[in-house]
């Protein structure tokens, strides 16, 4: 039910800041989900309360079934969510997102695609610890 929740809400306009993508496995079954958020230096704060100095955009809720892991599906996400936000008229100079420092293989995927470690934390999900790094990919020239 969250992730319908999310999908449903995520996926309405909201004036071109927010987008949820979905991807359909071969089945026609859902097979992952990302969002994005777009942020502006006139926002002031991005979603997690640091300062916005240039148009990004934050990608959260990165998902992928487990019996679609493994065939791409991660890399499918990403270069739709990039074109898209490459796309658009607000100039979004870079792209990033935050990992789990536990999370190896999701770390290990966001490198292959050129998401860059920055050594920036954040606690992303209110646990009051730091434990996600942010990982940030700039738009190509």
């Amino acid at each position: 039910m969250f992730w319908q929740e999310r999908a449903e809400g995520g996926s309405e306009d909201r004036g071109g800041r927010i987008r949820q993508f979905v991807a359909e496995g071969p089945d026609g079954r859902w097979a992952g989900t990302v969002t994005v958020f777009v942020e502006l230096p006139e926002d002031g704060k991005s979603l997690f309360g640091d300062p916005v100095t240039v148009p990004q955009i934050d990608v959260v809720g990165v998902y992928v079934r487990p019996e679609a892991r493994g065939g791409g599906l991660v890399d499918a996400l990403l270069a739709t969510v990039l074109e898209w936000a490459w796309s658009l008229d607000a100039g979004v100079e870079r792209a990033r997102l935050y990992v789990h420092e536990e999370n190896v293989r999701a770390a290990a995927a966001y490198r292959r695609f050129g998401f860059v470690a920055t050594g920036g934390r954040a606690d992303t999900v209110g646990s009051g610890e730091e434990r996600d790094l942010e990982h940030v990919l700039a738009r190509p020239a």
